[in-house]
């Protein structure tokens, strides 16, 4: 069992409000920092080339490391937070809006995630988002053999 994130909030609806926030203050180790040491992140659209599952913390945080370098995030909006029958789970339908930084186009992808959290950490998240919006010049943060 490990501890809580620091100044993170435990409920699963207010953790992710609070990821979103570092994600938009570009703090990709803030963020990875409320992830469980074992937590897992998956991706079950990731297009051939980008990464479908990560396990643990640190593979979580070396995914973003340089997700700021080539998407430049200004927004989330259209947050609709859902809860579930287990209180440890919610469902969350956003998009996110932003720039590429490499062309300055704009950057919007629309997602849809699953997240469980286990005491007061992010145990996992399934993240469905669009694949085609990877697809654009300046959006492989991943250094990806496409």
């Amino acid at each position: 069992m490990s501890a809580p994130a620091p100044n993170a909030p435990a409920a699963p609806a207010e953790l992710f409000r609070h990821g979103l926030r570092l994600l938009l203050d570009k703090d990709m180790s803030a963020f990875a920092g409320l992830w469980a040491e074992d937590g897992v992140m998956e991706f079950p659209f990731a297009p051939d080339g980008w990464p479908r599952r990560l396990e643990g913390r640190e593979a979580v945080a070396a995914y973003l490391r340089h997700y700021p370098d080539h998407i430049d995030l200004h927004d989330f909006t259209d947050v609709r937070i859902h809860e579930t029958t287990d209180p440890q789970t919610v469902v969350a339908e956003l998009r996110g809006v932003g720039r590429l930084v490499a062309t300055g186009a704009p950057f919007t992808m629309t997602y849809v995630q699953i997240l469980t959290v286990r005491d007061g950490r992010i145990a996992s998240c399934r993240d469905y988002w669009n694949p085609l919006g990877v697809q654009e010049p300046g959006a492989d943060f991943t250094g990806s053999a496409r």
